[in-house]
């Protein structure tokens, strides 16, 4: 026990750069995305005149190389800007983690100040204040500006978008324009019309790549990322199959192949095998399922464990079932019950997470009801298990008057 991490750190003969196949890296080619790339240049090479290039507003479903193709355009843009002396500025920035006017503001703004004791603070300014330092600071650098807002559709409320879409209107020395990606192909449906307009100038839309593209891409990344002869034959086409199966989805299939070569390296295997990346498609749908389930609120967790406690001894359950559950496991564990209408919404919620099943059926004349399922109920019971927030059901067992007649 010496050196725990000597045997282990002797063991990887199978992964040369792991990062290679992470969705975060964005390679010097990026393959059957030569279209999207074109189009995406041929808007904002404007920005190398010293123009405003049109707002773009890009969604496709996701891994579908929306943010590897921005990012990537975006590098090549900057690198031309610099051989021209063309002053060009490309800042990204996901709104899923800052998603607030305020937060965005400040975020772009202080992407121009070196100095930290300068720098907009995380809260405490009133938001007009920061809106006139972004103004300054983008006049002051001169150039286009391009912000690229990753998971537009997380924003809360259209006031930033809408700032930020006609910030040409306040700016003198400088320009600006605004990329919009998102996965919901219906976002646009709810915004602003204002916003619509002067965001969407231009659209583009990425479809989902195939099996076969998915292979292309895997092939390219596992040249980089692993040592000769780690990956056996068949292992790149199931994992672009199983993708493809997904929407298309090319960060799925980059996880299942990362995966499957980390389970390889810690069972001693020399080689990536199909037999890994059966093995690594549940490990990573337990890791999903897990995740979702840990940051539920606790209502939401006790409505789960109402379906899945109902479930294990039904086999289904109505809505009103699950409710009168959901009410026995509150009182167990002190808690206020919601509304029964409130607790349907959370059975809608964990239905279009997956997590639970909820279809409708016909009672005749007592009109509709929905039937309940748990499809992966011995995963869920093992992490809801663990849960220390959750009403104590070791000797409960539900008797619902529905299911005695």
């Amino acid at each position: 026990m010496k050196d725990i991490f000597h045997e282990l750190l002797s063991s990887g003969n199978i992964i040369k750069n792991k990062e290679v196949l992470r969705p975060s890296y964005i390679p010097s080619f990026l393959p059957h995305r030569e279209k999207q790339i074109n189009e995406l240049a041929s808007i904002l090479v404007s920005a190398l005149k010293g123009e405003a290039p049109s707002n773009v507003f890009i969604y496709g479903k996701t891994g579908t190389g929306k943010t590897a193709v921005s990012t990537f355009v975006g590098k090549h843009l900057m690198k031309k800007g610099k051989e021209m002396g063309a002053p060009i500025h490309f800042i990204y920035i996901n709104c899923e983690i800052v998603d607030t006017q305020y937060r965005i503001l400040q975020n772009i703004t202080n992407h121009f100040i070196k100095g930290w004791d300068e720098r907009i603070p995380f809260t405490g300014w009133p938001t007009d204040e920061v809106y006139s330092r972004l103004i300054n600071s983008i006049d002051k650098a001169k150039g286009v500006t391009v912000i690229v807002l990753d998971e537009v559709d997380k924003v809360k409320g259209d006031e930033v978008l809408y700032n930020l879409s006609r910030i040409n209107n306040d700016l003198k020395e400088g320009k600006a324009s605004v990329i919009g990606i998102s996965n919901d192909l219906k976002f646009t449906e709810f915004l602003d019309p204002r916003v619509k307009s002067s965001l969407g100038e231009e659209n583009l839309v990425f479809p989902p790549y195939t099996a076969d593209e998915l292979k292309d891409i895997l092939s390219e990344r596992a040249k980089l990322a692993f040592k000769e002869n780690a990956i056996e034959d068949g292992v790149i086409s199931l994992c672009s199959a199983k993708a493809a199966q997904e929407h298309g989805d090319a960060r799925r299939a980059l996880d299942l192949l990362r995966v499957s070569a980390e389970i390889a390296e810690r069972l001693g295997d020399k080689s990536v095998r199909e037999k890994h990346v059966r093995m690594a498609e549940n490990k990573i749908e337990l890791d999903r399922v897990r995740e979702v389930i840990r940051t539920l609120p606790l209502q939401s967790k006790i409505v789960l464990l109402s379906a899945l406690i109902g479930t294990k001894e039904y086999g289904s359950l109505t809505t009103g079932d699950l409710y009168s559950i959901y009410e026995e496991l509150c009182n167990r564990g002190g808690y206020t019950n919601l509304t029964q209408r409130r607790v349907a919404d959370i059975i809608s919620e964990l239905d279009m997470m997956g997590i639970l099943n909820a279809r409708v059926i016909s009672k005749g004349r007592y009109g509709r009801t929905r039937e309940i399922e748990v499809p992966v109920s011995n995963k869920i019971k093992e992490i809801l298990e663990k849960d220390e927030s959750l009403p104590d059901v070791e000797n409960y067992k539900p008797k619902l008057q529905s299911k005695l007649l």
